[in-house]
Parts: C-alpha cells; sequence; structure tokens
C-alpha cells in the first residue's frame, strides 16, 4: 500500500510525461503577467524563478521570466513582515506585471495591495531608480510597505536580469 501512494504521489507531482506538474493557480498568476506566453517551466534554478515560452512544445520561443521577491530578496520587509510579490520580467528587461500574492500588512487595501500600486511597474526598466515619491507613487499611511516592495521588485528583477539577460545598450 505504501508503494502505491508513493507512486501515485510521484505521478501527481511530475505528471505523465515526465515534467513537473505546474500549479494551476501559479499557472494563473503567470499567464496574467506574461499573456504572450503559452506555457511555463516549473520554479527552478539558481536565484528561483519560472520561464515563460511562446508557441508550442516542439518549437516555443522563451519571452520572459518570472520571481517571487520573497525568494530573490527575502531580507526585504515591509512594515509587518515579508511583501510576497511575483514579478514577470521580458527580455528587454522590462517589468511585464507584478502581483501581491501575500502579506501581513496591516494597511491592506491603502498599501501595496491596489491595482494602482501594480500598474505603475508595468513596462518599467530594471535599469530604473525605483524611487518612492519619485518614479513610484507613494502611499502616505504605507511608505515603508511602499518602499520594501519596490526595493525586493527592483533588486530581484535586477539580479535576475544579472543572471538571464543579455545586456544590451541602456535605454
Amino acid at each position: 500500500m505504501r508503494f502505491l501512494t508513493l507512486g501515485l504521489l510521484f505521478v501527481t507531482v511530475v505528471g505523465l510525461h515526465g515534467q513537473p506538474v505546474l500549479d494551476p493557480m501559479v499557472k494563473d498568476r503567470l499567464a496574467r503577467l506574461l499573456p504572450d506566453a503559452t506555457s511555463f517551466s516549473p520554479k527552478d534554478g539558481s536565484p528561483p524563478h519560472f520561464k515563460a515560452y511562446a508557441g508550442t512544445d516542439s518549437d516555443r520561443t522563451l519571452v520572459g521570466y518570472a520571481f517571487y521577491t520573497t525568494d530573490l530578496e527575502p531580507l526585504e520587509r515591509g512594515y509587518d513582515g515579508p511583501i510576497q510579490i511575483l514579478v514577470g520580467v521580458d527580455l528587454n528587461a522590462r517589468i511585464t506585471g507584478v502581483l501581491v500574492v501575500g502579506h501581513q500588512e496591516p494597511y491592506g487595501s491603502f498599501s501595496v495591495d491596489t491595482p494602482e500600486f501594480a500598474a505603475q511597474f508595468v513596462q518599467k526598466s530594471i535599469r530604473e531608480r525605483f524611487r518612492v515619491g519619485e518614479d513610484i507613487d507613494a502611499v502616505a499611511t504605507a511608505t515603508i510597505s511602499v518602499r520594501s516592495a519596490s526595493r525586493a521588485i527592483r533588486n530581484g528583477s535586477r539580479r535576475l536580469a544579472k543572471q538571464f539577460l543579455v545586456p544590451t545598450d541602456a535605454q
């Protein structure tokens, strides 16, 4: 019985085609961040990341990456703890989107949870400064959280780019 249970668990985790299965909720979030992608790899590598591909399984092209800020910047904390943000980055070092997926911030919808907070990062070059009050809008009651989230997005994106993106001329 134990071997049957382990076998079923293995098939569930690895899938029927020998590939790890991506959680449907994570896949949905990745699709929202990288809408040009048709498939995604499971989280892997160093630093931990997802790869986004366009095309079919037999003819696919890499179109971007995604990562959790808590994986790349684990010591960055908001007012009341870490803020887990899923960040998409295209091959031109531009942020394709951010989704706050976990936090314990006391300000809730007045902080980093707002659609306006996430929207200001879309198409932002990771080469920009990400300074709250300058190129990032501040939320008066949540400055610590906004600064922390902005740093985590910027620093995580830059770390990912340094590892995986081919440098191009500064834009």
